[in-house]
């Protein structure tokens, strides 16, 4: 298997030399139980690539983590950006408890999310908010009104009440970092509302806002885990309140881990975005993982360019390091699915070639889980496993958990091994 994967890349790339030995010997134990309990994953192959003899990045990105693990000192900012399988939050959300409960001491900040939920569409599992108000939510793959701006979370929520009430809390999960501040993304310019935090206002002791930048930051004097919000206008006129998302931030070192997905987003979803860079400047990443594709590429052979595919990936890199050049960046290919639900898509073969050459040219990683999976049609395999859902696209409780799994065996692979990336 091996020697035909490295034959079937080296003539589209030279890099044969550069991809990584799949070795059964350099499994871990959870890898192994992998193998027993499903031999047709590709396990040996769970690793990051990399596509040349260096990656400067990568290598900032390990030593920042290395002695932030060894000092307890400091804090990364990790996101990762997707369609469906990163609304829902759950293989990202194992990844995120691994990157918050690993190391003693480093447990990081929640991030941005989103009220999906108040926005009438699928909620993570891990937090929640409720609110008495009557909501109409926005998603910027089907709803772009001429006068909507939308920012990183490429989604949002609108109200017009005077008086407008917001609860925040921390749902079935092992990881919930305090905040001592608070970052509430809103309309850009006029903002006339007071706000008021009920039994938690004793603690505020800072309101800042930034119209021109579309958010307001609060500062409390102590932790808190949980958030009850009053929205107050303070004019007679008619105004719609724009939310576009809450940062959970605190003093604590360790790593951000924020997750971005949109049911149905694409690469040229997030490149309409006009705040989207603006939002990534204010909080500057130092990972960013790539895990669009499936939409882009859910059709018919024919209608899938792999030109414009590259052009949209290319972009959307190019901006993550303007916002940070020393930024390491993660290339997801796409997992193995089928088109309408009956044709092995072919089109995924051709984003991995993409992703390959984007990889090489900017000396990034790729994690290549449509190989891991067993490559064209493999889904079917998944989804007779009970990893996968009939539609051939999404993957069951059980499969985003086995990926979440996998991701991390993958980093933790890249943390033992990336000091000797040097071929």
């Amino acid at each position: 298997m091996r020697r035909l994967f490295l034959l079937c890349l080296a003539p589209l790339f030279a890099l044969g030399q550069y991809l990584p030995i799949c070795d059964n010997d350099s499994l871990s134990k959870t890898e192994r139980e992998m193998v027993a309990k499903y031999p047709f994953v590709q396990v040996q192959c769970n690793q990051f690539q990399f596509f040349g003899p260096e990656s400067p990045n990568w290598m900032h990105l390990n030593k920042e983590l290395s002695e932030m693990i060894q000092t307890g000192k400091g804090k990364l900012n990790f996101y990762h950006i997707g369609g469906s399988h990163l609304q829902a939050d759950i293989y990202s959300h194992d990844f995120r408890t691994f990157l918050q409960s690993n190391w003693p001491g480093l447990s990081g900040e929640r991030g941005l999310v989103f009220p999906f939920n108040l926005a009438h569409t699928n909620n993570p599992s891990n937090y929640d908010f409720s609110s008495p108000n009557t909501w109409k939510g926005y998603r910027s793959v089907s709803q772009r009104p001429e006068d909507f701006d939308y920012g990183l979370s490429g989604a949002a929520i609108t109200c017009t009440d005077s008086l407008i009430m917001i609860n925040f809390k921390h749902l079935r999960t092992l990881v919930k970092p305090p905040f001592d501040r608070l970052r509430i993304y809103h309309n850009t310019g006029e903002f006339p509302y007071d706000l008021n935090f009920g039994d938690q206002e004793l603690l505020v002791t800072n309101v800042a806002h930034h119209r021109d930048l579309g958010y307001t930051e609060i500062h409390f004097s102590d932790h808190l885990d949980s958030l009850d919000l009053l929205f107050a206008k303070n004019c007679s006129e008619a105004f719609s309140l724009e939310l576009f998302g809450f940062e959970f931030l605190n003093d604590l070192p360790g790593i951000t881990y924020t997750a971005i997905g949109i049911n149905g987003a694409s690469l040229p979803t997030y490149l309409s975005n006009v705040n989207f860079s603006r939002d990534l400047q204010l909080r500057q990443p130092d990972l960013f993982i790539f895990s669009v594709g499936t939409n882009d590429a859910h059709c018919s052979y024919e209608a899938f360019d792999p030109l414009v595919y590259k052009r949209n990936l290319e972009k959307m890199i190019q901006q993550v390091l303007k916002s940070n050049p020393n930024c390491a960046i993660l290339l997801t290919v796409p997992n193995d699915d089928y088109y309408m639900r009956k044709y092995p898509n072919r089109n995924t073969e051709r984003q991995r070639e993409v992703i390959y050459q984007l990889a090489a040219q900017y000396q990034m990683a790729v994690w290549d889980l449509y190989g891991i999976m067993g490559e064209l049609g493999s889904s079917k395999t998944w989804k007779n496993e009970g990893l996968m859902q009939a539609d051939y696209v999404h993957f069951t409780g059980v499969g985003y958990h086995l990926k979440g799994t996998l991701l991390i065996e993958a980093f933790q692979k890249n943390l033992s091994g990336l000091q000797n990336l040097r071929y």
